[in-house]
């Protein structure tokens, strides 16, 4: 694969990426003011399931993507990993039966003694979280066919494919919901078909990409776990570390589900989803250069692999920088602009500032995984996780006791913090000596610092007004933080002074 095809599939992802994230935000108010909000607290709530179910992935997904990459790489033989493919199968398929169906079964009991419901029929919530069980079992389902194609660095077709059925699922539901009524029944019943419909074209993409093998190897495949035992120390590595990060991602507003109205946690999760939008910015670049670092270090281009890394550390710092400095220090002006509603401004704003900049150091303190991932060896990344879990628990409870909702806040990001500094340098100077100090001044702090001084003078010349004002003015500051980001990056700053010439 040639770095102008890699720039292709990190300019293919990111432009689906921010399309999805977009589209997917700007939607929210419109779904309550269309639906109501205890209705949209059911899609927050759909949103948590979602994220809980990653927990049953056992590492899997990353697994098939990383031995994509390998056998693109020659490291495995047709028939080797086309066993290894219909095993993950096997497996796929009977955890998307278990989770799927578990969740079914419990529905009446969620329904009655979870949630706190107000307004809606608890026919209609039944009715809803049954078909959510469906629509997350389909959707988790993809997550193998996702690792086939991004294993195989297809991610110019999978970022048109993702574009195309986020303006199914968000955009085309407004005509469904005005045909057959803005219901959570009426909505979840077509999520559902776009489950359907995303499970479908994910299969038949992902199987064009398998191997063809003879009718000979074809006789000798059984279905057996064996072909997955080499992998398995890889796979619970990951499945650990993912389970703690679910836990501690969703875990807030796992309980806050119990302990607010089905109304007002519709309005939380309003809230956190704007600073997580921050992770769903950085998800692109891990997905096109994971693959890309496994099939260097396969190659024994461990040079190139850093190169890799430093730079799309850069680009990182760069994009998710300049969007967690916004969401601190103009909370209050991006929620009214989006919502036009200042109650949930007023109750929003201060959370959303600290959870906006925990999850900028989220963004990039992940690298030191896609590097451990790269290099199949997870060890470092489980204790790592394991200490911020340590750290976490305690911080949130006694946070929130003293300071509420915001010391949730306060506890994420001082957690964040602490880890992003000391622990990005221990895995640094135990994989590749030399290599943190580098990493750490010259392709993220120097990176932040222009951007946050800019950001603060812009700060001092807000002027309040009318949304469309504000909305300019968010606009032109945005760029000069963004701007002066990118001439920060050594990195993006020699490809910007590549292009001016070339013009």
């Amino acid at each position: 694969m040639t770095s102008n095809t890699l720039k292709q599939n990190i300019i293919a992802s990111y432009a689906s990426q921010i399309y999805v994230v977009l589209v997917g935000i700007l939607v929210l108010p419109f779904y309550i003011s269309i639906m109501g909000a205890e209705a949209y607290g059911l899609i927050g709530f759909f949103a948590m399931l979602q994220a809980m179910f990653a927990i049953l992935d056992l590492g899997l997904t990353p697994t098939i993507s990383r031995e994509t990459a390998r056998y693109n790489a020659g490291a495995h033989s047709a028939n080797v990993y086309k066993q290894l493919y219909r095993t993950l199968t096997a497996i796929f398929l009977t955890v998307a039966f278990l989770g799927g169906g578990c969740l079914f079964f419990l529905s009446n009991f969620i329904a009655d003694k979870w949630l706190n419901i107000q307004e809606l029929s608890t026919y209609e919530v039944v009715y809803s979280l049954r078909i959510m069980a469906m629509s997350i079992a389909l959707r988790w389902m993809t997550g193998l066919y996702r690792g086939v194609v991004t294993g195989s660095e297809q991610l110019v077709w999978l970022s048109c494919f993702n574009v195309l059925i986020a303006t199914l699922r968000f955009l085309l539901i407004f005509p469904v919901l005005w045909v057959w009524g803005a219901t959570p029944m009426v909505f979840f019943s077509y999520q559902l078909l776009i489950a359907l419909l995303e499970f479908s074209g994910l299969y038949m993409k992902a199987n064009k990409l398998l191997p063809n093998l003879s009718p000979i190897q074809k006789m000798e495949m059984t279905w057996s776990l064996k072909p997955i035992k080499p992998y398995l120390s890889f796979a619970l590595s990951i499945a650990l570390t993912s389970s703690i990060w679910v836990l501690v991602t969703q875990t807030d507003k796992f309980i806050m589900s119990y302990i607010l109205s089905l109304e007002n946690y519709g309005y939380f999760t309003l809230a956190v989803l704007v600073a997580g939008g921050i992770m769903m910015i950085a998800s692109p670049i891990s997905g096109a250069i994971m693959p890309r670092m496994a099939n260097l270090e396969a190659q024994g281009k461990r040079e190139k692999l850093i190169q890799i890394y430093r730079n799309s550390t850069q680009l990182i710092t760069t994009l998710a920088g300049t969007i967690s400095i916004l969401l601190v220090v103009f909370a209050e002006h991006i929620l009214f602009v989006w919502t036009g509603d200042k109650v949930i401004v007023n109750a929003a704003a201060p959370t959303l500032k600290f959870y906006a900049a925990g999850y900028g150091l989220i963004a990039v303190g992940a690298f030191p995984y896609y590097l451990q991932y790269a290099l199949g060896s997870l060890k470092l990344h489980v204790i790592g996780s394991l200490l911020f879990v340590l750290l976490l628990f305690p911080a949130l409870w006694f946070a929130t006791n003293i300071y509420g909702m915001v010391g949730a806040g306060y506890a994420w990001f001082g957690v964040n913090l602490i880890y992003f500094v000391f622990w990005t340098g221990v895995v640094h100077s135990k994989l590749i000596p030399g290599l943190h100090l580098k990493w750490f001044f010259v392709d993220f702090l120097k990176l932040l610092l222009l951007p946050i001084c800019v950001a603060l003078v812009c700060s001092f010349l807000f002027v309040v007004s009318g949304k469309l004002i504000i909305l300019f003015q968010l606009i032109i500051f945005g760029a000069l933080v963004l701007v002066s980001s990118v001439v920060s990056s050594c990195y993006l700053r020699r490809i910007l002074i590549l292009k001016v010439k070339r013009l």
